[in-house]
């Protein structure tokens, strides 16, 4: 069904294995609205020689910049992984109405594995919060990059050669 959050998890899934085919870690997100897609964004930080290209940002830029913008307001955020405080903080400042995420991330996720941001009482704009869709799926993506990276880096000192 289009617009249930297992099928907006999905097309962030897909743009999860954008990120991977260019060696970022893959995270994927959708930014919706109306039921439409209005920012799409996957992990670019290598790619573009940028510590803050990660998919929601990414995202969210495109949203502002198809509404004309910064608010985006009655937005929802679709993501892989849930987001960092860097992208926690953008989506506040950018009034997005709710976020969805897939995995959690117990080493830097913001909306509660690590450290709860999104849910501190007194920011001036409260974002509803859907955690685990999809987990399991969202979760094989990263668990399966990080895999196939240490294997690299094995077969690499195996060979003489780190890179």
């Amino acid at each position: 069904m289009e617009n249930s959050d297992e099928y907006w998890m999905q097309q962030a899934l897909k743009r999860a294995h954008l990120a991977w085919e260019q060696g970022e870690v893959p995270v994927g997100a959708v930014l919706v609205l109306n039921n439409q897609i209005i920012g799409e964004g996957w992990n670019q930080p290598i790619t573009l020689h940028n510590p803050t290209a990660h998919a929601e940002i990414i995202a969210l830029e495109q949203g502002g910049v198809t509404l004309q913008n910064y608010r985006l307001l009655d937005a929802t955020l679709y993501v892989t992984l849930e987001p960092c405080i860097m992208c926690a903080g953008a989506m506040i400042h950018s009034r997005i109405k709710r976020l969805v995420y897939g995995a959690n991330d117990y080493k830097t996720g913001a909306a509660g594995s690590f450290i709860d941001l999104l849910s501190l009482t007194g920011l001036n704009h409260q974002i509803a919060i859907t955690q685990g869709i999809l987990a399991k799926e969202c979760g094989e993506v990263i668990s399966h990059f990080f895999q196939q990276r240490r294997q690299q880096i094995k077969n690499n000192k195996k060979r003489g050669s780190i890179k």
